[in-house]
């Protein structure tokens, strides 16, 4: 039996959310949350398996959500909930260790079905998404591809210059430029996002 919370902000479609969910034999509806804060309440204190998550909540967002469980490495699979299809979401959603992306429309045989799917470790995006997402353009030069992937691969920057025939500072340039384009923390940061998006030369 698959425990699951629910985060969103509409009571109705919450509760609406809840009851047909709970038809399905193995699936159980352990808690319901109208905001973001409250949902990661209920995650730490009920340890469900799943959670769905609106994005655009008060308090805390389902990405905010989504990024607090990743830093606190919780095992609940998270499961982005939304009515928007914006690929900047999307990126954020994946990079804050979503397993799944779906549109509220969706029908809920449908929703089961993801459930279900990334409950055994799947991944699941709505279809009328996931190809505009997946060939978001990569903002990454050639260049700084070969960079990333020899980072990645753990050479340090003066090996990196060396063997692309380049000078340290234009490489530790390179680098600067990739943290900044992929809106990273640091150099970790960045290959793990590359990585993520399939970005890495």
């Amino acid at each position: 039996m698959m425990k699951v919370i629910i985060a969103e902000d509409q009571s109705m479609l919450r509760g609406a959310l809840s009851a047909l969910l709970d038809l399905e034999d193995d699936i159980e509806v352990i808690g319901q949350a109208e905001n973001g804060s409250k949902a990661l309440d209920l995650i730490l204190q009920l340890s469900p398996d799943l959670c769905l998550l609106d994005i655009e909540m008060p308090e805390m967002t389902g990405l905010d959500v989504a990024e607090k469980l990743q830093e606190l490495k919780h095992p609940c699979r998270v499961i982005i909930l939304t009515t928007f299809s914006r690929a900047g979401y999307f990126q954020r959603a994946i990079r804050a260790g979503a397993y799944g992306y779906l549109l509220k429309d969706a029908p809920v045989s449908e929703l089961g079905e993801a459930l279900r799917r990334v409950n055994e470790g799947g991944r699941a995006i709505s279809p009328e998404l996931s190809m505009s997402f997946w060939q978001t353009a990569n903002p990454l030069t050639d260049r700084e591809q070969e960079v990333l992937g020899r980072l990645a691969r753990g050479l340090s920057v003066k090996e990196i210059a060396s063997e692309l025939f380049l000078s340290y500072g234009t490489v530790r340039n390179y680098v600067s430029e990739i943290i900044q384009k992929l809106e990273a923390k640091n150099r970790i940061d960045a290959i793990s996002i590359a990585e993520k998006m399939g970005w890495l030369g």
